[in-house]
């Protein structure tokens, strides 16, 4: 994912949120404020496009980000994708994936944890989106692989996750 070619005032007093629409913004992404606490985006992607969803917890001043990755898996498919979602999880540092018990649908999510914080760093609001994205394309191969491709999740991980040298 390249990164934003403009960059954020680095602090602000505002809602994350209106942060959050900014950094959209620069990205040229569709976007919509669904509450106060709420809003949903919609993001190109190499493999598919993904929904953004972010959620504010004044409670835990807490941003959440569930980035869903446009794939539902067929319930007899269902303990591969969570097999595939272990072995995609222990090679992450930042975030994790999760499946929807409902639609066995694959997600990336993340909060982002601001107590005690007096101004919002946009360039870790930019971090947040950066990071789904990058870790949704990563991915989003493996799990191709193991709900279409026939393939065992490990073997699903490891064709994905082979990072080819030199030029062709």
């Amino acid at each position: 994912m390249p990164a934003l070619s403009t960059s954020l005032t680095t602090e602000t007093e505002s809602h994350p949120l209106d942060l959050m629409e900014q950094v959209m913004g620069l990205y040229e992404w569709e976007f919509e404020r669904l509450g106060p606490s709420e809003m949903a985006a919609q993001a190109p992607g190499q493999w598919c496009d993904y929904s953004l969803y972010f959620t504010w917890s004044d409670e835990l001043s807490a941003l959440h980000l569930n980035c869903i990755l446009d794939l539902r898996s067929p319930a007899k498919r269902r303990p591969a994708v969570h097999e595939l979602v272990s072995l995609a999880n222990n090679r992450l540092w930042i975030g994790h994936f999760a499946v929807d018990p409902d639609t066995g649908t694959p997600s990336y999510r993340h909060t982002l944890l601001l107590r005690g914080v007096q101004t919002l760093p946009g360039e870790s609001m930019e971090d947040l989106v950066d990071i789904a994205m990058s870790e949704c394309e990563r991915f989003y191969p493996a799990f191709q692989f193991a709900l279409w491709g026939g393939k065992s999740p490990q073997d699903a991980i490891d064709a994905a996750m082979l990072d080819c040298a030199g030029d062709a």
